[in-house]
């Protein structure tokens, strides 16, 4: 065999196997698609210290063959911005749900997070009959609801979700780094990095930043 087709025959090794990851991954879909349209959901932004709380919620073909979806945080920048244009041209539906600091702030970060869930639920079109989400049952949802502890990196769905929020929030925190320069949100995506939490206690808060969330690096009247 000669060193090309070795390289072939490895380059076809690891895409079955990353085709047989994925349809494992198919495994809770698969148990409820009996009962209908089935969604994941997921979010991102609940520990930064500044912007918004996003959730996703998609519901995929029962055919789809959507190779390398994980859990978001597992995936590098580039791979996500690749699988999320792919989850948008692919998904049956994408529905999305965005919750500022304010409301963060009125309600706390779990509530928002579920009103987030909530918002992107109500958005998708058709509507889904089953929703798989990471780790949490949604209040106020009367639909059939199968929380799945680290479901980001168990089911396609719940990782397809995870994709589409953290892309969706990242986005929108390189747009607020232009808006308000200084915090490098560009970078940091509002979470505490050391450079973040070193330009809140120079610059203080912006508009963004979660006032509960910042107490210990800056002062009560800030």
């Amino acid at each position: 065999m000669t060193k090309k087709e070795e390289q072939l025959k490895k380059r076809q090794e690891k895409l079955e196997a990353e085709i047989a990851r994925i349809e494992g991954l198919k495994v809770y879909e698969r148990e409820y698609e009996e009962y209908g349209l089935v969604c994941g959901i997921d979010e991102a932004g609940r520990g930064p210290l500044a912007g918004p709380v996003v959730a996703g919620a998609v519901i995929l073909p029962r055919d789809s063959r959507i190779l390398y979806l994980n859990d978001s945080k597992k995936l590098t920048e580039k791979r996500r911005e690749i699988l999320y244009d792919e989850i948008m041209e692919k998904a049956v539906a994408v529905g999305i749900g965005v919750v500022g600091r304010e409301r963060i702030a009125e309600i706390n970060i779990l509530q928002a997070t579920y009103e987030a869930m909530r918002e992107a639920v109500k958005k998708l079109d058709p509507c889904p009959d089953v929703l798989l989400n990471d780790a949490v049952t949604i209040p106020g949802i009367l639909k059939m609801q199968v929380p799945i502890i680290k479901g980001d990196a168990k089911s396609v769905s719940i990782a397809a979700a995870s994709i589409v929020a953290k892309v969706t929030r990242d986005r929108m925190m390189a747009e607020m780094d232009k808006k308000y320069p200084g915090y490098s949100f560009a970078s940091n995506k509002g979470y505490g990095s050391a450079a973040h939490i070193a330009a809140l206690k120079k610059l203080g808060p912006c508009e963004i930043h979660r006032r509960t969330f910042i107490k210990n690096f800056v002062g009560e009247n800030e």
